[in-house]
């Protein structure tokens, strides 16, 4: 290790440093006790080049880390090395629209950036998530259906793949690479230290809620299925089930304010909400609506599926809140998402599905998550969103790539021949 903490110009950090036990930990508490041998804060994309080639040539386990949101703890490889890329977090909004995003950056800074500058776009909706795990995953967000996810919104990157070489990749460039970076799926192919989306002018819009007592589900869920099939692509809208509270929530955000579809849906419930919500927002206060949680550390485990047709609105809402600590997110797709290129494979489903689940410790919340994952597979098909990264799905690999695997597969073998990011549920 001295050798590398020589060439780097960020500090490498050794388990007997001071500030490892703080460094080390990502965003949930579960993986706390996972010891990686060494972190590089790197301060270039030099410092990224000489960390992979270090790992290659010592064979030991890598990982990029930039919000640190891996559902499974993978970007805290036990006995490896972590490449942490938060310090390249400079956001460029350039003149043609376009926005150049470091591997670094979180996406609260992209969308304070965008947004300052009279522009949007669709991505995530967590303000702590790094832009660069999101996107190589696909990356939902609440103008997904108007925009498309994070990744079709990617126009070029540049990556340090497993030889140390930085490259840049475009539709024109390496587009095989560019293709596999579009939803292949975070880890699997080089440390991305910088991307470059194209944005669109900024529209009004409008957030809206309605909250229901949890008795309203299966209404929620029925009426929504109908609705949401008929709406135009500018409506993009969200079910929360099993809320603290008791509260059943749909909502989302439009692009305009023409809420006459929001008044249809809630006619389709037909129960009185407790409460109904509309507001007229530009696009950061947008953003920062949607924006859950305070930076605090959380312990969960989750699992998802694609929902890929109709189902029995009792029966959904009972499986998804079967345990007491238990909530579900259904996030609508269609519109933009169903139209767009790269690895994505889920084009056709009508929203995802992700399950989670709060108990006392990951063994008891992914035991009490099993039979949630199994029924859903029975009913929607053994598929599930990289991004929301499960480590007890069967099948892994077709569930997340689907017909992409082979193809991804293929670039995988040509830019790691020899595996160096391999990991658990690496491709």
């Amino acid at each position: 290790m001295d050798d590398l903490a020589r060439a780097l110009t960020g500090r490498l950090l050794l388990p007997a440093d001071s500030d490892y036990a703080r460094a080390k930990l990502a965003f949930l508490t579960w993986y706390d006790n996972r010891r990686p041998a060494a972190i590089a804060l790197c301060e270039s994309v030099a410092d990224v080049q000489r960390c992979v080639e270090f790992a290659a040539t010592q064979g030991i386990p890598v990982a990029a880390r930039s919000g640190g949101h891996s559902y499974a703890g993978y970007s805290t490889p036990e006995g490896g090395l972590i490449i942490d890329v938060s310090r390249l977090d400079t956001v460029e909004v350039r003149e043609d629209g376009t926005v150049v995003v470091g591997g670094g950056a979180l996406l609260a800074g992209v969308f304070e950036a965008v947004g300052r500058a009279g522009r949007m776009m669709s991505a995530g909706t967590c303000p702590t998530v790094g832009v660069a795990g999101l996107t190589l995953g696909g990356g939902i967000g609440a103008l997904g259906r108007k925009c498309g996810l994070a990744s079709d919104q990617l126009v070029a990157a540049t990556l340090v793949t497993a030889d140390g070489v930085l490259r840049t990749v475009s539709d024109t460039r390496e587009p095989e690479l560019f293709w596999a970076l579009r939803g292949g799926g975070g880890g699997n192919f080089g440390v991305v230290t910088s991307f470059t989306f194209r944005t669109i002018p900024a529209e009004p819009l409008t957030v809206w809620w309605l909250d229901y007592t949890t008795d309203t589900q299966p209404a929620i869920l029925d009426a929504w299925q109908s609705w949401q099939a008929d709406v135009p692509e500018e409506m993009w809208s969200q079910c929360r089930l099993g809320m603290p509270e008791g509260v059943a929530q749909i909502g989302g955000c439009l692009v305009g304010t023409d809420t006459s579809d929001i008044d249809d849906l809630a006619r389709r419930i037909g129960a009185r909400p407790r409460e109904r919500v509309q507001r007229e927002l530009d696009f950061l206060d947008t953003m920062r609506c949607f924006a859950e949680g305070n930076g605090e550390r959380v312990a969960f485990a989750s699992m998802s599926r694609m929902l890929t047709g109709p189902m029995d609105p009792q029966a959904m809402a009972e499986l998804v809140t079967s345990e007491p600590r238990m909530w579900c997110l259904i996030d609508s797709f269609g519109g933009a998402i169903a139209r767009g290129e790269g690895a994505f494979p889920h084009r056709d489903a009508i929203a995802s599905i992700q399950v989670t689940n709060r108990a006392d410790t990951v063994e008891q919340a992914s035991r009490e998550l099993a039979p949630v994952r199994d029924q859903l597979g029975q009913w929607f098909g053994a598929n599930g969103f990289v991004n929301y990264i499960d480590p007890e799905l069967p099948d892994w690999r077709r569930a997340y790539y689907g017909e992409s695997l082979p193809r991804l597969e293929a670039v995988a073998r040509k830019y790691d021949p020899d595996r160096v990011f391999a990991f658990p549920q690496g491709i």
